[in-house]
């Protein structure tokens, strides 16, 4: 097609002429869509229009000269043959060429291995197979993944399939041969090398670099030419977004966050937080396009080695999708691998270097966006995303976000405005001032004795903003790389922390100016980066039950957290006493007896949940009951909801015990699914009155900074919604699952990453059958088990006792039609329970055995413990 008129005059017949041929070309590659991308000067392509209005701007604006191959409106584009949904496929029908077109159909030359796959699917598994030679592996290879089948083991079955079908038949009788022919489903991964310390990746300008241009290491190991010190994998997001837009069902999803708002004041989804709503109203023509993608990012440390005393550490860097809905955003298949930063050492604040990339393409799909067809909608469209924020540990906090997390300056929200100070005996940071947090006239602002002998009248400061933030840190100079200090620089230490500190101030509250900053809309966010409740109710849940319990390493109480409130002068009647020639240390309020921590871990002990549901706290106790160790991460969330007020009830001091459980309810009310915004002042007023109750009881070596944080959790509730959308359980569970991808301990980071894209391109190739089922979501309950239900166990008989019978038996009379029918019982109801239970001796003679009616109950009752119903084990007991 002749293009010379682009560059004619507007006004010229030829141009004229040029636009009608170029609209009539656009309409019939599209011609479900009433709307195109308009190529004019100022739109380039990311706006679209109707037909009359990009040829009015074609005319007004000029068409872009530099737009010669219309990519955009079909020219030159993959044809794409959508398939439909599901629910109309037919059970028999083949969809491997189809998955294939989807799988290559973002690569601009047709590579040998889709060549060497569409042969694969025109020979049959076996003559009179069903299934061709490509479908017939892939079925194998998802029971692979899906159960964890290791390579021997699948190897020794693909060598017992060769055999056993019949002959000639085309199934790879090897594992080698098996992944040599699957290699071009899945997606790629880039290995990017970088400095063994840390200082700069061998990437764009530094591509061809032999060693690092800091500190000059290497980039080869000792005595080779080829073998990288340390190398990053990078799994490119881009490809794997438009993925996602080629099934319908995933592609449908992705526009659930558009449908069925209601505005009713509750916080269900992201979806209803101000920050999501922000981006809507701020960037509207990102908002108006339902498809653009909203991300949040993790990062956290992981050892990828069995044995717990190796130190080596490599780190996982995920992205989750929030336009899908609630029950699917945070589940495995949609949680999308990264970064995989090797080891052994953590990157710590050098994580910038190896965010690099990720950066770039997230730049890439803010500032223009890729095209993308839509499977659902059948048409393409201009992909962008936007980072909403991340989600770590308080470490990686720190190393993400740049600010200060250790110190007099920990809170990364309260920063300078933060009230700490020093324990001497302790040797270590306490954060107290809490009432400062209460409201101007509230009474214990003027309480001087219970706390620190002084008024309070300081309000807390508003929290720094974004803009704020950027501003402050502009002119910061990064530095990267682990600094290797010579002996000189080392007897120089002390000068040279006097002269960082002379030189910038603000080092006091940051370590860098985070890379995410170079993201535009970065520093407008309402909040960039989230406290982990996860690891703050952990942390406070065990040094809550640590001091009540006097547990050794990890009460708050103590010798030198006594000896701090001498030199503090507060809380004299739990200061240290002098008894001859040994310190006594009177009781506190907030610690149990022996007697009380017996009936404690009884009660704990006794406890039945259903299987799963926690650990069993019978086998966490140690025989002398001065030990609990082994908890995790959801024992804590569970014993700090629901069981500690149940525990604690009758075996501590009243008040203590009423602000230990208003601490309780906190948690429990911030973790709810359906957040009721006009109760969440209510919620952050009592967490500040617990924190304040909590600093009269308790020592100031109580009040980490995990202990302060909480002051802040209901703040970004309010801002960005339902805590479990936002915490770290989803990512840890995914943690543990790239750990067992590790066969091979002296390649760990090669095995995380294989065996990642495998999964990838078996979750893709999953979603082409009518049942295939899904590795990475939870499976499809079986219906005959949810309706009968299964016994685990044999049933044990025990015999009740006699009066307890009577009643119940006559609870059931009472609640029986078959019986109203007697006149007598009405007037016998009326007489009393003694009568009553006369009268069903007197039934029992009346009436006929053949009448169905029970009125010979067994003296036995079988306990089956536990009975599987609905999947989910259960403790029941069963009435014959």
């Amino acid at each position: 097609m002749d293009k010379s008129w682009m560059s004619l005059g507007r006004l010229s017949k030829e141009y004229d002429d040029g636009v009608n041929a170029f609209l009539e070309f656009a309409q019939s590659n599209n011609p479900k869509s009433d709307v195109i991308p308009c190529p004019c000067v100022n739109c380039i392509n990311l706006r679209p229009g109707s037909i009359t209005s990009v040829r009015f701007h074609l005319f007004a604006n000029g068409f872009d000269e530099n737009y010669t191959v219309w990519s955009f409106h079909g020219e030159g584009s993959p044809k794409v043959e959508v398939r439909c949904p599901d629910e109309s496929r037919l059970p028999e029908f083949d969809y491997t060429k189809e998955m294939l077109r989807d799988a290559f159909a973002y690569v601009e030359k047709e590579p040998d291995s889709l060549k060497s796959l569409l042969e694969e699917c025109d020979k049959p598994l076996y003559e009179g197979s069903k299934h061709n030679a490509l479908s017939g592996l892939m079925i194998f290879q998802k029971l692979k993944g899906q159960f964890g089948w290791s390579d021997t083991s699948f190897n020794a079955l693909l060598g017992a399939l060769k055999t056993v079908l019949p002959a000639k038949n085309t199934i790879p009788s090897s594992m080698y041969e098996a992944k040599k022919l699957l290699k071009g489903i899945g997606l790629e991964y880039e290995k990017i090398h970088a400095c063994e310390n840390d200082c700069v990746l061998f990437w764009n300008e530094h591509k061809e670099a032999s060693e690092c241009p800091t500190c000059g290491t290497s980039r080869w190991k000792k005595n080779t030419k080829n073998v990288p010190r340390k190398v990053l994998w990078y799994f490119p997001p881009i490809p794997r977004f438009r993925r996602m837009f080629s099934s319908p069902e995933i592609a449908h999803d992705l526009t659930w966050h558009a449908k069925g708002k209601v505005i009713d004041g509750k916080l269900t989804h992201p979806r209803d937080s101000p920050s999501w709503k922000l981006v809507d109203n701020t960037w509207k023509e990102f908002g108006r396009e339902n498809r653009n993608l909203r991300l949040a990012l993790s990062a956290d440390g992981i050892n990828p080695h069995k044995s717990l005393s190796s130190k080596h550490s490599c780190w996982p860097v995920t992205l989750i999708t929030y336009n899908l809905p609630s029950y699917l955003c945070m589940s495995r298949k949609f949680i999308m691998l990264t970064l995989l930063i090797s080891g052994p050492k953590q990157p710590g604040n050098n994580i910038d270097v190896y965010l690099a990339p990720l950066i770039a393409d997230l730049k890439l799909l803010w500032e223009t966006g890729v095209r993308t067809f839509d499977a659902y909608k059948k048409e393409y469209f201009n992909l962008r995303a936007v980072l909403l924020w991340t989600i770590n540990d308080f470490p990686a906090y720190g190393n993400l976000s740049g600010c200060v997390t250790k110190g007099y300056n920990a809170c990364p929200i309260c920063s300078d405005n933060t009230c700490s100070q020093w324990l001497p005996k302790s040797r270590k940071v306490c954060f107290l001032g809490h009432r400062r947090f209460l409201s101007p006239k509230h009474p214990l602002r003027k309480r001087k004795k219970d706390f620190n002998n002084e008024q309070e009248n300081d309000v807390p400061k508003k929290p720094l903003s974004g803009e704020e933030i950027y501003e402050h840190l502009v002119g910061f100079q990064n530095t990267w790389g682990q600094k290797i200090k010579s002996k000189t620089e080392k007897s120089k230490k002390k000068s040279s922390k006097k002269k960082i500190e002379i030189i910038d101030e603000r080092a006091k509250f940051w370590h860098k100016k985070s890379i995410f900053f170079e993201l535009e809309y970065w520093k407008k966010l309402l909040v960039r980066h989230q406290l982990d409740v996860m690891h703050i109710e952990k942390n406070v849940c065990e040094s809550v039950y640590g001091t009540l319990l006097n547990l050794p390493n990890k009460t708050k109480d103590g010798l030198k957290a006594r000896q701090d409130l001498e030199d503090l002068g507060i809380k004299p009647e739990l200061q240290t006493q002098l008894k001859g020639n040994r310190l006594y240390l009177p009781p506190a309020i907030y610690t149990l007896n022996s007697s009380e921590k017996h009936q404690f871990y009884d009660t704990l002990s006794n406890i039945k949940v259903p299987d799963g549901y926690s650990s069993n706290f019978k086998n966490l106790v140690s025989d002398d009951v001065s030990k609990m160790n082994g908890l995790k991460s959801n024992d804590c969330h569970v014993l700090m909801q629901q069981l500690l007020p149940f525990a604690i009830k009758g075996v501590l001091n009243v008040k203590v015990r009423k602000t230990i459980i208003d601490l309780c309810h906190f948690f429990n009310e911030l973790c709810s699914k359906v957040v009721d915004v006009s109760k969440l002042s209510k919620l952050q007023s009592n967490i500040v009155s617990t924190l304040c109750l909590l600093e009269k009881y308790f020592p100031p070596s109580f009040f980490d900074v995990m202990i302060h944080l909480m002051v802040h959790l209901v703040r970004e509730v309010r801002l960005c919604g339902p805590v479990h959308f936002r915490w770290m359980y989803p990512f840890e569970r995914f943690m543990k699952i790239l750990k067992g991808y590790v066969r091979n301990h002296h390649r760990p980071e090669g095995c995380i990453a294989e065996c990642y894209v495998a999964e990838e391109a078996l979750e893709f190739w999953s979603t082409y059958l009518k049942n295939g089922g899904s590795i990475g979501n939870p499976h499809e309950r079986d219906d005959e088990r949810i309706r009968t239900g299964k016994p685990l166990s044999g049933a044990t008989v025990d015999v009740v006792d006699t009066k307890i019978l009577d009643e119940a038996h006559l609870y059931v009379l009472r609640n029986t039609a078959a019986v109203e029918t007697y006149t007598e019982l009405k007037s016998v109801w009326l007489m009393g329970k003694i009568f009553a239970i006369v009268f069903v001796g007197w039934l029992k003679g009346l009436i006929l055995l053949s009448i169905n009616i029970a009125v010979f109950p067994s003296m036995g009752i079988s306990s089956i413990r536990p009975l599987e119903m609905n999947l989910e084990p259960l403790n029941v007991v069963e009435y014959p």
